[in-house]
């Protein structure tokens, strides 16, 4: 069995994608309404998101198992196939964006997806923002979370120097 290697996404690996993501969703969020089709899914990760965002996928060999998409301070996609759900590759992958995005991001998940929030939570993140879903397509509550690094201890610490000198 090949190892996990992340590497950014190149345009092959759209329709892999597309299928993680479609089948995640309806793994873990059965409840989300059948807005577009699996054709225009498919367009839309190779149009639009490869395009647009930096996309890093999970791959064991040619298999695609997992993606994130970061676009700015937002970690706009993480899902993993349904199959290998507790198996690391979304720690591997929240790790990859931290990696990525070292002072921060934020994410939205809907309220629903507890499974999602306790992954997040669990990582750190804390809820900032609470919404009724009427600014997303699914029209489905949900919840803006947060992720910044701790502060270090030497950058919490006063300066010495600068507390001595009254400045």
């Amino acid at each position: 069995m090949p190892a996990l290697s992340l590497r950014r996404a190149e345009p092959k690996d759209a329709d892999a994608i597309a299928d993680v993501f479609a089948a995640a969703r309806k793994a873990s969020m059965p409840y989300l309404p059948d807005l577009h089709s699996e054709d225009d899914t498919r367009s839309w990760i190779r149009d639009v998101v490869l395009a647009r965002d930096e996309v890093w996928v999970a791959a064991a060999g040619d298999r695609i198992d997992g993606y994130l998409v970061v676009n700015g301070d937002v970690l706009e996609h993480l899902y993993v196939a349904p199959r290998l759900h507790g198996s690391g590759i979304g720690s591997a992958l929240f790790a990859k964006a931290k990696q990525l995005r070292p002072q921060g991001f934020r994410l939205w998940v809907f309220q629903r997806n507890m499974q999602a929030r306790g992954f997040y939570e669990a990582r750190g993140m804390r809820v900032v923002e609470f919404t009724d879903g009427s600014g997303n397509e699914e029209r489905e509550p949900d919840a803006l979370y947060e992720w910044r690094p701790e502060p270090s201890p030497e950058r919490a610490q006063p300066d010495a120097a600068r507390e001595s000198t009254g400045r």
